[in-house]
């Protein structure tokens, strides 16, 4: 039986990976933060019935020694590095911590398995982010499109990006990174735009909420599912040879379509409660991001499954669901 250990578990990809290697036969190991308050249970595995079958542990991206520590203890066969300080708006705010979590926390993990040599035995996978590409240089990206970062948080994506090649060529370690571009689900964080705009399309529809307050409706981004996108994670660590991937849909839509296509959904007239404010703008937008899967399609087989309809159809209705459960509950209270 492989064993797998995925940092990141409580987020979105953690969820949806975990799911998967489970399906595949793995014995899955999730790393969270020692002073996290979240739980596998926080990220609703014990909903989908997989809780029980994940071995948790406590580690920090934060501490070197942990690392050494918890591979020491529990020797996997693939690593998935999908833990980061992952909003591009707090990067601005925090980004000594946001480099020193996402760019020097793949080099603690990279390091505590050459100190404990194991570079030869694991395979490691790095989330990179289309974030990389900032002002782009070209449209589609692909492998090979410099990159232009406009915020602490691509940065920081940049030299975890790189130091995984750095290992791969300098110690022949099976270590490869895929570039991910936007990836959402109903497990996304409420704080990304794409769940802000599902749930407020559906709180709005139960007269549960009355505004949705947005930055940039121009801003265009290659959206898939991220139920898909795992898949190709865990294909890149099948093969004879570690190279790195774009992951993308290979189709470009607008914020506001994104906005149009979810109210739309509920019948409602999204000009009537959308309403644009310059605090949700970043301080250096990325105004394009779309990506060329081209060799991971060839190479792999690999292509985005559900539509960007069909995306954003099972958002809003996952949203509509919890909303209804708020609304049901507000009543309970109202009668008692």
């Amino acid at each position: 039986m492989k064993k797998a250990l995925i940092t990141g578990i409580t987020g979105q990809d953690g969820y949806y990976l975990a799911e998967l290697l489970l399906k595949k036969g793995y014995e899955v190991h999730g790393v969270i933060r020692k002073n996290s308050s979240k739980s596998l249970a926080g990220i609703e595995l014990l909903g989908s019935g997989i809780n029980s079958n994940i071995v948790l542990h406590y580690a920090d991206l934060l501490d070197s020694q942990d690392w050494v520590d918890l591979f020491g203890k529990v020797v996997p066969d693939e690593i998935y590095n999908l833990a980061a300080q992952s909003h591009v708006q707090d990067s601005f705010d925090w980004p000594e911590y946001t480099c020193n979590i996402t760019g020097l926390g793949a080099l603690r993990i990279l390091e505590a398995l050459r100190q404990l040599s194991l570079i030869d035995k694991v395979r490691f996978y790095q989330a990179s982010s289309s974030e990389m590409f900032g002002n782009v240089l070209e449209s589609p990206q692909t492998e090979s499109t410099p990159f232009c970062p406009r915020s602490p948080y691509a940065c920081a994506k940049v030299m975890a990006h790189y130091l995984t090649i750095h290992y791969r060529e300098y110690y022949n370690m099976y270590a490869c990174a895929g570039i991910l571009f936007n990836h959402e689900s109903p497990q996304r964080a409420e704080t990304f735009v794409t769940r802000k705009i599902t749930k407020a399309a559906a709180r709005i529809k139960l007269g549960l909420q009355d505004e949705l307050y947005l930055g940039a409706l121009n801003a265009r981004r290659d959206w898939g599912y991220a139920g898909d996108y795992v898949e190709a994670m865990w294909l890149m660590l099948q093969q004879e040879r570690a190279t790195d991937y774009i992951i993308a849909s290979g189709e470009v839509h607008s914020v506001q379509e994104f906005v149009e296509e979810a109210f739309g959904l509920l019948e409602l007239d999204w000009q009537t409660y959308v309403k644009c404010d310059v605090q949700y703008q970043r301080p250096a937008e990325v105004n394009l991001l779309q990506g060329n899967p081209s060799k991971l399609k060839k190479e792999l087989g690999w292509a985005s499954k559900l539509s960007f309809k069909e995306l954003v159809k099972l958002m809003v209705a996952a949203d509509y669901a919890l909303a209804e459960q708020e609304k049901f509950l507000q009543c309970q209270s109202i009668l008692k």
